[in-house]
Parts: C-alpha cells; structure tokens; sequence
C-alpha cells in the first residue's frame, strides 16, 4: 500500500460550497457543498490523480512543504492522504465444504465475488 500526503488549498464559495486545489498537483481540482464533503472529494481527488499517475508511470511530485503555502483571504490549507491499494487479482486455493461449492453453483454466484465482498465486509475495506 502507498500513502502519500499533499497540501491543498480550500477555497470557499459565495454559495457555501468548497473549492479544492492542490499546489503539487495541477489540474487535480475538486468542490465540495460544504467542508466536510469537501474533504471526502478532495481525498477521493488526490487518489483518483495518483491511481493515474501510477498506472501511466508518470513521475509523482515531491508535495511542497505545506508552510510554503500561500492562501488569499479566507483561503485556508490542509493536509488531504491518499492511500493507493494494490488491487491486482491473485490466485489463491482455498477450501470450502463440497455442499457449498454445490450450493454456489445452484445459485449462480461467483465463489471469488463472494469471498471477496466477505473478506471487504470482514476487513471494514
């Protein structure tokens, strides 16, 4: 898993809403209709824009000291984390009791579908 950490600026609307930009990053811009959604898609924001980074292999900025920051008016700045997940498949043999396998089939489910949205729910990902 990578973590990476970058500055962004919030600047907020006359309608309420939050404007997001990143300094490191131009063109990774999100809004939120208030500050707390405003977080929430600034972080999807920055993880959607690293996740493309990472797939193209394109160089990933150094993010500036957040210090270095300069904001206009009522313009403030916070720290926004994005945490990239290795979502490739793996192979992996497991067992289960021959009635479930059975029951599986009978249902037309995908056993791999099943343990996945268990293992997610189990892991609270």
């Amino acid at each position: 898993m990578n973590v990476y950490i970058y500055p962004a600026v919030f600047h907020p609307n006359d309608d309420g809403s939050i404007t997001v930009t990143f300094p490191d990053l131009p063109g990774c811009i999100s809004e939120g209709k208030d500050l707390s959604n405003a977080l929430f898609m600034a972080q999807s924001a920055i993880t959607q824009w690293m996740e493309y980074l990472t797939e193209s292999k394109a160089p990933i900025p150094a993010p500036c000291d957040v210090r270095d920051v300069t904001c206009d008016g009522n313009e403030f700045v916070s720290l926004i984390r994005a945490e990239l997940k290795d979502s490739r498949a793996v192979k992996r043999t497991v067992s289960i009791p021959k009635w479930m396998d059975e029951k599986v089939a009978e249902n037309g489910l995908s056993l791999s579908r099943v343990l996945q949205d268990a293992l997610r729910d189990r892991l609270g990902a």
